[in-house]
């Protein structure tokens, strides 16, 4: 049986378990924020003393971002680049990062700016207990019609997946690494997230959810409402819903619990 809770988040401090960390960024066309968001990642995270790398994947983007990302790879050895020649959507940028991350945990976030990295400090305690520690946006700083589109995403795949979630599209989540490898993901859009909470319900995965603060957009433009984007998850709600009901899921192993 699958298991969610929910906490406001301030909570336990990370202390004892210590487990190394993939931080999985996706971007496409951020040139305006890529090098202030990758930077205040590593700055936050390196004051942590833990083991961690910082995976970028670069979807394509037009603009300076793949440029700005190698000047500071070529200075920066906890950061590595990984380039999609042309734009092959979100989810597969994510599923890049998962299958080159090399740490016990692996976390993605938006590069965009609207997420504080240092907010992930009250996630890592959890990881012990629970399979998946995932964020909810408090205040989402987002367009009314943005809200109004994830709203009824959110219903639909509920009602086709059932998987409920208070934001299911938060791009603040942590999973452990072993269950991202061993997973194959098949959706390569906005369908992504869905698809990964499914999977991981379906295993009997326990979920923990945390409020995290959505910050205004700094620069870029965001491409969630975008039609095209829209119908693409659609699509492969429909199709996948009907092949995932025909597979027998493995089950994932049991994590201790820890008062």
């Amino acid at each position: 049986m699958h298991t969610f809770e929910t906490s406001a988040g301030n909570g336990l401090s990370y202390q004892a378990e210590q487990r190394s960390l993939s931080i999985v960024l996706p971007a496409y066309n951020e040139e305006e924020v890529i090098i202030a968001t990758v930077e205040n990642v590593l700055r936050t995270v390196d004051a942590w003393h833990i083991d961690y790398e910082v995976l970028v994947v670069n979807d394509g983007s037009a603009d300076r971002t793949g440029l700005l990302l190698a000047e500071l790879a070529a200075r920066t050895p906890r950061l590595r680049v990984i380039t999609h020649v042309t734009n092959k959507g979100y989810g597969a940028a994510l599923i890049s990062g998962f299958e080159a991350a090399s740490k016990e945990l692996g976390f993605f976030m938006d590069s965009d700016g609207q997420f504080s990295i240092e907010e992930l400090h009250q996630f890592l305690p959890f990881a012990t207990s629970y399979d998946a520690v995932i964020g909810y946006r408090l205040q989402r700083q987002d367009r009314w019609i943005r809200t109004l589109n994830a709203w009824g995403w959110k219903q639909v795949v509920a009602l086709v997946l059932g998987v409920r979630v208070r934001d299911i599209d938060c791009a603040f989540k942590l999973y452990h690494t072993d269950f991202l490898h061993r997973q194959v993901f098949e959706t390569r859009g906005a369908m992504i997230n869905a698809e990964m909470l499914y999977k991981l319900q379906r295993e009997g995965g326990r979920m923990k959810q945390i409020g995290v603060h959505h910050l205004p957009r700094q620069g870029g433009k965001a491409t969630g409402a975008n039609i095209k984007v829209i119908l693409r998850a659609f699509k492969e709600l429909l199709v996948y819903s009907r092949k995932w009901r025909d597979q027998v899921p493995q089950r994932l192993p049991e994590r201790a619990i820890q008062q």
